[in-house]
């Protein structure tokens, strides 16, 4: 008979860890209309943002009136948020950490369940190895979302084919910078949107380079050794059915007229008739081209993510604990964020620094609109099975209790004869 792993002790600690967790101080913003993308409660109040553009000289006033009535997104939750009253950049005390209750029958049930869904993979050790051992090795996670407006200008040619332009004329050429895109503008930390705006007064008429405004150009058959600007027109080419003889030969050693070219042996030019030139594809043959500036905007996220983890989560990778659910610790959200503070916790203020130090870096022909600031603690519980002298370890991560197994399970019957791919380690 086997003995419980998780004695009562650890149920009241667990207990009293939970009620620490109403210590913690969610930094956020309220009473804020700004929608905003991928994590769930994170706001911050138009009037931030824009005094906080307006003081950093980035952003005329105009570009943010799009916020207040960007369409609201559907949130996906990634971490539970634990609410409390606004606190600037402090975040709590740390005194105690939330550990996971789990007993051994869940254990197995999320091994069996584990195991299941793989073909190949047998279920006896879940069912009947021993549990050995089982280890909180809780995991910090910092994230730096760093939302991102990048312009720039690029040249557009097209065939000028008549008709109005929007020239120098009609009023001064508006710069990349002063183009209002407030009803594009979307909402704040999606991963990526580009918009394309022509630049008023941009437009411009000039002569086609490629034809120098003829509408035609040299034929590069028939007229290829000529200079460059001359051309000559009524010159033939070889005809191919007879090779220039303008008869065809025939097997009885008796001659005929060639059909194609009519007996001259030579053909007009297959590619401009014989004219010399043929319609400029540049211009389409109007011999002129329409010139505009079109502004190229970009809206996207640049992120920042660090995993603190003890050495017996070391083997798990980073990207298991960031789409892992946690508790949110901390989240904060301005212009520019700075460092987390925790009343009692050193550790996790040097983590909130160092992830902030990592700031993704911006392009020079970007600005940023906001920033957004998140630490969560990841529960996680390594738990150790045996069998004789046989172990193996496997990992259950966060609350929606993801298991993870690097790389030996014990019953694998996989020799590269079933559709699960594995032994190709894909």
């Amino acid at each position: 008979m086997e003995e419980p792993l998780l004695p009562e002790q650890r149920s009241e600690l667990g207990e009293k860890g939970s009620e620490k967790w109403s210590s913690y101080q969610y930094v956020g913003r309220a009473g804020s209309v700004i929608p905003t993308a991928s994590l769930a409660g994170t706001e911050v109040s138009v009037e931030e943002i824009r005094s906080a553009a307006a003081d950093s000289d980035h952003y005329p006033p105009s570009i943010h009136a799009a916020l207040v009535s960007s369409p609201e997104p559907d949130p996906t939750e990634q971490a539970v948020a634990y609410q409390g009253g606004y606190g600037g950049g402090f975040c709590g005390t740390t005194n105690e950490l939330h550990r996971q209750i789990l007993d051994e029958v869940e254990i197995r049930e999320l091994l069996i369940d584990h195991v299941g869904h793989r073909c190949c993979w047998g279920s006896r050790p879940a069912r009947t190895w021993k549990i050995q051992k089982v280890e909180d090795c809780n995991v910090y996670v910092g994230t730096l979302d760093t939302f991102i407006e990048e312009r720039e200008t690029i040249r557009e040619t097209e065939p000028y084919l008549g008709g109005k332009f929007d020239g120098k004329d009609k009023g001064p050429e508006l710069g990349i910078w002063e183009l209002d895109l407030k009803s594009q503008f979307p909402v704040l930390f999606i991963p990526y949107k580009e918009s394309r705006e022509i630049i008023p007064h941009s437009e411009s008429i000039d002569k086609c380079s490629g034809c120098a405004g003829r509408g035609d150009s040299v034929c590069p058959t028939c007229n290829a050794n000529q200079e460059p600007g001359f051309y000559k027109e009524n010159l033939m080419t070889q005809c191919s059915a007879c090779h220039g003889r303008g008869l065809i030969a025939h097997k009885d050693g008796s001659d005929s007229i060639c059909g194609s070219c009519n007996g001259k042996g030579k053909i007009p030019c297959a590619t401009c008739g014989s004219r010399g030139l043929i319609k400029c594809l540049t211009c389409q043959g109007s011999g002129s081209l329409l010139t505009r500036n079109v502004g190229l905007v970009r809206w996207k996220t640049l992120s920042t993510r660090k995993v603190s983890a003890t050495s017996g989560a070391a083997s798990v990778p980073d990207e298991v604990f960031h789409r892992a659910k946690g508790v949110q610790l901390c989240n904060t959200q301005a212009h520019q964020c700075t460092p987390a503070f925790f009343a009692d916790s050193f550790f996790l203020n040097q983590f909130s620094s160092e992830v902030i130090a990592d700031r993704a870096p911006v392009p020079l022909t970007a600005r940023v609109i906001s920033e957004r600031h998140t630490i969560s603690v990841v529960p996680v519980t390594r738990v150790t099975m045996a069998h004789r002298s046989r172990l193996f370890s496997f990992y259950i991560i966060g609350f929606s209790r993801e298991v993870y197994l690097k790389d030996y399970y014990p019953a694998r019957f996989c020799w590269g004869l079933c559709p699960c791919l594995e032994w190709l380690k894909l």
